[in-house]
């Protein structure tokens, strides 16, 4: 009997090995793969709940500007000029013609035919890939979301690509030009759309995660229709189906969580007519100011996590025009207005999508706050803490500090989650320390 209970044990580790090579055989390991994530992440979740971490600004700014909230004469603080790691985060113009209103009436209904249809599933968070690609795809772009995805998360469980990402991959891989601007609305869409224009738009969406939780993420949408009538948009959603109906309100209430982002992609010779359907938001300083007032006006209108998106906005949009102090000041507002939102909706992931409280901070000389909140972001992700942006201005903070050692290794921690990237390339060839 006792040689017998000796014999299994000896199997055990034999069988373990077994298991273990069994696994990771690619077919084996494509199908099981995301199942032991969800699981971990599902333990992970009850562990560490990430919805109860809060973040508390513990500096004030150097300089003594006080938050106004006006954006017709608002404030600039001091600030260093713009360095090429500021300089790969922001997009410019591809040119500025003189701005033409057009005061041609809208038709009622409208609804853009050609866009290839592509969902996002299969593949870690593939929303942009899909989404880009629906948009190129419309003006006979050939190509899909596994064209697009290796440039844009060229690892694939990267948690998010940035607005900017888009644009540039746009302009320096298609033969086509991609602008992106703020504080988009519906009249806005509908003119787009009308003219024979998608619009790609970035929104905050209560979706169900890996977890089977339902919670709140960013998400991209093609914007291809509209109806007045019914009062509604038609998008193609890579989550949900094609032609996918949303309300005017549900539009508007999703897209101020990421300052009503908006992506416009067009042939080079259609550019003068893109301009003029922009009309004043032509110009990004006066598209930047026009965010700006509209956060600070539905400041004052709105309460609990609407607020909260609108204090971030007015930070984001200061961030845009360089004012650092008062973003800074303006993201405080948003952070206190946090742990009054119930924890069932409170968007916890919102730093995987937006690093404008890195910039205002790090701008603003509050050094410990971008570490706090680099510290907080990478603690509270779930399974792999692949954000590269969070190492990246953890970084730069810790190199702000003196401490030189633990800069490089988060900008070589941002290059392992993110192969590549321009910022943290650029910080370790300043610093005379080669790539990893």
């Amino acid at each position: 009997m006792r040689k017998n209970y000796r014999a299994v044990l000896a199997l055990i580790p034999v069988i373990c090995l077994c298991a273990a090579g069994f696994y990771y055989l690619p077919p084996v390991h494509d199908r099981l793969a995301w199942r032991v994530d969800e699981a971990m992440l599902r333990l992970q979740y009850q562990l560490h709940p990430p919805a109860k971490q809060v973040f508390i600004p513990q500096q004030q700014p150097t300089s003594t500007a006080q938050l106004v909230l006006t954006a017709t004469s608002i404030p600039t603080s001091p600030t260093p000029a713009l360095s090429p790691t500021v300089a790969a985060l922001q997009t410019t113009p591809t040119s500025n013609p003189t701005p033409q209103a057009s005061p041609t009436p809208l038709p009622p209904q409208m609804m853009l035919s050609g866009v290839i249809y592509e969902d996002q599933h299969g593949r870690w968070n593939y929303c942009a890939p899909a989404n880009l690609a629906m948009a190129l795809s419309f003006w006979g772009w050939q190509g899909n979301r596994d064209v697009v995805g290796p440039i844009l998360k060229p690892l694939e469980k990267d948690k998010n690509v940035m607005p900017y990402e888009m644009v540039d991959y746009v302009n320096e891989h298609t033969d086509f030009r991609a602008i992106m601007r703020l504080a988009g609305d519906v009249d806005l869409l509908k003119r787009f759309i009308s003219a024979g224009f998608p619009v790609l738009v970035e929104k905050g969406a209560y979706l169900r995660d890996l977890t089977g939780v339902v919670s709140w993420m960013g998400h991209y949408q093609v914007v291809t229709g509209y109806d007045d009538t019914g009062e509604y948009f038609i998008v193609q959603d890579s989550f949900i189906k094609p032609d996918h109906e949303i309300s005017y309100a549900d539009m508007i209430s999703g897209w101020r969580a990421f300052n009503y982002t908006y992506l416009i992609i067009y042939p080079p010779e259609k550019e003068a007519q893109v301009f003029d359907l922009l009309g004043a938001d032509a110009d990004e300083t006066a598209n930047a100011e026009k965010a700006a007032l509209k956060a600070s006006n539905e400041i004052f209108a709105l309460t609990g996590i609407d607020q909260y998106f609108a204090w971030f906005n007015r930070g984001s949009s200061l961030v845009k025009l360089q004012d650092y102090v008062n973003a800074s000041l303006a993201y405080d507002e948003a952070f206190k207005v946090y742990p009054t939102i119930p924890e069932s909706e409170r968007p916890w992931r919102m730093m995987w999508y937006q690093t404008g409280p890195y910039f205002a901070y790090f701008y603003a000389q509050r050094y410990y706050d971008v570490l706090y909140l680099a510290d907080g972001t990478l603690e509270a992700m779930q399974g792999d803490k692949n954000l590269e942006e969070s190492y990246y201005w953890r970084g730069m903070a810790r190199a702000a500090l003196g401490d030189t050692a633990s800069a490089i290794e988060d900008f070589r921690l941002s290059l392992q989650y993110h192969p590549g990237f321009p910022p943290a390339l650029y910080q370790l060839q300043a610093l005379g320390v080669s790539a990893p």
